[in-house]
C-alpha cells in the first residue's frame, strides 16, 4: 500500500506551531530529511472534538505515509492529546504495522523529573489539551509525586499567528493566564508550554513569571527524545533518509503559509499545497 523505500521523517501540526518542533529537531539532527505538513486551512484544532481531531490527524498521517514517511511526529499537543493513542491502536496495526507515529507530550513529561524541585508543575495549553488532561495523566504515570495544574490560554496561538507576540496586548493576556495559574498553585516552580505556538511568546512569558520558575518549551526535549528513539530503534532509523533536506506541505494557500512560516522560522521556505480530504 505504501512505499517500502526509505523516506523522510514526517512532522505534522494543525497550524504553524509545529515549526518550533521541527526547528528544535533540525538543530539537533540536521542530517535527516523532513516533510512538514501543516493542516493550516482547518486550524486551530484546540477547541475541536476528539473525533474530529482524530479524523483530521488520521488524514494527515496517511498523507505523510503516502509521501514515503516511515516515522511521523505529531508536532501538535492537541493531536498528541486527542488522536495519538487511537492512531497507534487503530490505524497502525491494520494498515502500516512497520511504521511509527510518535507524540510530543511524553518526551516533555519525561524531562520533568530532573527539572522541578517542588514537584509542583503548571501547564499552559489550548482548551483541548487542558480538557483532555493528557499532561496530568502522563505525569501520573512517570512521576506520581508531581502535582499538575493547568490553565487554558485560548487567545495565545491566535496572537502569535497575527504576528503580535511582542505587542502590549499580548503581554496583557500572557500575564493574565500566568497569574491565574500561579493563583491555582503558588508552589509551581516549572511551567510547561503545552502548545507549540507559545515559545514565540517567550519574551512576555519570562517577564511575567515569578522569579525562580523554569519554563519548559518542547522543541529541545522532543529533539533529545527523538535522537534517543532513533538510536534505540535502528530498524526505523534505517528507513529514514539522510540528505539534510526539508519539504513543506500545507492545506492553506502557499503564499499565506510562506508569510506565517517566516514568523516562526525567520527564513523563506518553498511550500506545496495539498488536499487531505478525499
Amino acid at each position: 500500500m505504501f512505499s517500502q523505500q526509505p523516506g523522510s521523517i514526517g512532522i505534522f501540526d494543525s497550524g504553524y506551531g509545529g515549526l518550533t518542533i521541527l526547528h528544535g529537531i533540525r538543530q539537533l539532527l540536521p542530517q535527516y530529511d523532513y516533510i512538514y505538513l501543516g493542516d493550516n486551512a482547518r486550524a486551530p484544532y484546540g477547541s475541536r472534538s476528539f473525533e474530529v481531531v482524530y479524523q483530521f490527524t488520521r488524514q494527515a498521517v496517511l498523507k505523510l505515509f503516502e509521501r514515503g514517511c516511515h516515522l511521523v511526529i505529531l508536532g501538535c499537543n492537541t493531536a498528541s492529546a486527542k488522536a495519538l493513542r487511537s492512531i497507534q491502536e487503530r490505524i497502525l496495526p491494520e494498515i502500516a504495522p512497520e511504521r511509527r507515529v510518535l507524540g510530543i507530550i511524553r518526551p516533555t513529561v519525561e524531562a520533568l523529573g530532573n527539572i522541578t524541585k517542588t514537584r509542583h508543575v503548571g501547564v499552559l495549553a489550548t482548551e483541548g489539551t487542558i480538557k483532555s488532561e493528557s499532561y496530568s495523566l502522563e505525569v501520573a504515570k512517570f512521576y506520581p509525586d508531581i502535582k499538575v495544574s493547568g490553565v487554558a490560554c485560548p487567545l495565545w496561538a491566535a496572537i502569535v499567528e497575527a504576528n503580535e507576540a511582542d505587542s502590549p496586548g499580548a503581554d496583557y493576556f500572557v500575564k493574565r493566564r500566568i497569574d491565574q495559574l500561579m493563583l491555582k498553585d503558588s508552589l509551581i516552580d516549572t511551567i510547561i508550554l503545552g502548545c507549540t505556538h507559545y515559545p514565540l511568546l517567550m519574551n512576555s512569558i519570562v517577564r511575567n513569571v515569578p522569579d525562580g520558575v523554569r519554563i519548559v518549551p518542547q522543541g529541545q526535549y522532543v529533539a533529545d527524545s527523538l535522537k534517543d528513539y532513533l538510536q534505540r530503534h535502528t530498524e526505523i532509523d534505517s528507513m529514514c533518509t539522510k540528505r539534510g533536506k526539508c519539504q513543506y506541505l500545507t492545506t492553506e494557500s502557499e503564499e499565506r503559509f510562506r508569510e506565517s512560516a517566516r514568523i516562526f522560522l525567520h527564513e523563506d521556505v518553498d511550500v506545496t499545497h495539498v488536499n487531505l480530504e478525499g
